[in-house]
């Protein structure tokens, strides 16, 4: 059934109208088009708003930026120098007599450190300018419940929250202008070589929460307390501003942890619970060893030495000297030359067949024969572990590498001692001279003719983000059977040390 007719018609009346407009539309708009400009009407004008000058805005808004942190007033800060740095040594008065000559060998101006002692000495030594003596609070008011520690650990740990709180208050009284930007702890029988230091904390961006140091030499000794924690006797190293936040939060973390051994653990585990982690830092060291240490001071990491701890527990660092003359013997050869100290470097002698390992500043071993690199890398067990006991020597266990070192004194390398050094016109002198072994028949003495080294070197400069690399040295020929003359040098490009064939 064909639909009604006046339903086509209505459905059908639009399009026709449409189709019908679409031509005088384009007509319209081809007018518009091309009529000329001063036909056209002009459009309103914009509202007049009033101009804000760009540089007053910019700086304006700069200066915002800088009052709400002062911190970052430019994006690269100015190198860090000693000055920046602020120490914090745990010290008692019953051992200051004793560790203040070891202080002294060290702790040069601008370095400034804070003594922190339970009690005043009964005769109050004479101290640097540059070295404050404290006496800390009282912190019996906190648990401590390890059984066989100190309850003084608590009293050192609150050494950081103590010196913050008096240098904020110096601050401010004073108006001082030069922020610190690193805090840095350790014992009073702890040496740092300043320059090392400094150079490890260049790396970092103070203004960021960095917690450096270094784990114990034993395995059972990071067991027993942490892996991942600074150990304090080797130097612990704050950025000023994670200080801060330690500051306002330690009180609390050690009433929460009574049961931690030492002022270490307490400061590890605030700082985790701020959510930051160790960076090791294998220069610091917090030497959990006894005896003779000559053995891992030769096969130093390829790391800048920072510090050294525990000198009172080891046997003198060079023989035939105490302690105090060894340390300040040792220091002339870091001050000398800081980058090189114990630095080493192994160089062959291919025509007579020998083999010198050079500890920079410290020690030289020559052996007989091809000794491969990697062998001498090892660290010579010269020691025994931190821990005393029946069985300790069996269980324990150590954070490097160890080589066995032979009893038989005859059987070892031909071993040399710094002796002297001189420096001038960028280049180093060394001159080492032989120990000769006490339980040794001279004919047996291995290469017993030979007495004197003499290390020439250039000065070692470090540069913050170069990568380090081991330097090279040759055994210069000589007809001499009692000297023996080496020079250290950079390698070339694809030089391998190793006795080539």
């Amino acid at each position: 059934m064909a639909p009604p007719p006046s339903q086509h018609g209505f459905r059908l009346a639009p399009l026709r109208a449409l189709l019908l407009a679409l031509p005088v539309l384009s007509l319209l708009l081809l007018l518009t088009l091309h009529l000329p400009a001063r036909h056209r009407p002009t459009p309103p004008a914009p509202p007049i708003l009033p101009i804000t000058p760009l540089r007053a805005t910019t700086t304006n808004t700069a200066q915002r930026v800088k009052k709400a942190d002062p911190s970052s007033s430019s994006s690269t800060p100015s190198p860090t120098t000693l000055s920046h740095v602020v120490f914090g040594i745990a010290s008692s008065g019953r051992t200051l007599p004793k560790r203040l000559p070891l202080l002294r060998i060290w702790l040069r101006p601008p370095a400034r450190a804070f003594l922190y002692l339970d009690a005043l000495p009964r005769a109050t030594p004479s101290l640097p300018s540059n070295l404050h003596l404290r006496v800390s609070s009282d912190a019996s008011r906190f648990p401590y419940t390890h059984r066989r520690g100190l309850p003084s650990a608590v009293r050192v740990a609150r050494i950081a929250k103590e010196l913050l709180l008096e240098h904020r208050q110096q601050q401010q009284q004073q108006h001082k202008h030069l922020r610190p930007r690193w805090l840095v702890l350790g014992d009073d029988d702890t040496v740092f070589v300043l320059p090392n230091l400094l150079h490890t904390l260049s790396k970092y961006d103070w203004r960021e929460p960095w917690y450096l140091g270094a784990r114990s030499e034993s395995a059972t000794q990071n067991g027993l307390h942490a892996f991942a924690m600074a150990f304090g006797g080797g130097g612990i190293a704050i950025s000023w501003p994670l200080a801060e936040r330690l500051v306002r939060v330690l009180d609390s973390c050690i009433i929460r942890y009574p049961h931690l051994y030492g002022s270490d653990g307490r400061i590890y585990a605030c700082l985790a619970e701020l959510g930051v982690e160790l960076t090791h830092e294998p220069g610091f060291h917090q030497i959990d060893l006894r005896g003779d240490i000559s053995g891992l001071l030769r096969a130093h990491p390829l790391s800048p030495l920072v510090s050294l701890h525990h000198l009172d527990h080891v046997y003198p660092l060079y023989p035939g000297m105490d302690r105090s003359k060894a340390a300040a013997h040792f220091f002339r050869a870091a001050n000398a030359d800081p980058a090189r100290i114990l630095q080493q470097t192994v160089c062959y002698d291919r025509s007579r067949s020998l083999t010198a390992s050079v500890a920079w500043g410290y020690s030289i071993q020559v052996f007989k024969g091809n000794v491969p690199l990697l062998d001498l890398l090892a660290v010579q067990k010269t020691f025994v572990p931190w821990r005393r006991g029946r069985n300790v020597t069996v269980t324990d266990a150590f954070m490097f590498n160890t080589k066995h070192y032979p009893r038989d004194e005859c059987k070892r390398a031909a071993l040399f001692f710094l002796k002297s050094i001189s420096s001038g016109e960028g280049k180093t002198k060394s001159n080492y001279s032989r120990q000769l072994p006490g339980k040794c028949l001279p004919n047996l003495i291995p290469l017993g003719n030979l007495q004197q080294i003499q290390v020439t070197s250039e000065l070692l400069h470090l540069v913050p983000g170069k990568a380090l690399r081991r330097h090279c040295c040759d055994i210069i020929p000589s007809s001499s059977e009692t000297a023996m003359d080496i020079n250290i040098r950079k390698c070339k490009d694809d030089e391998l040390i190793a006795m080539h064939s």
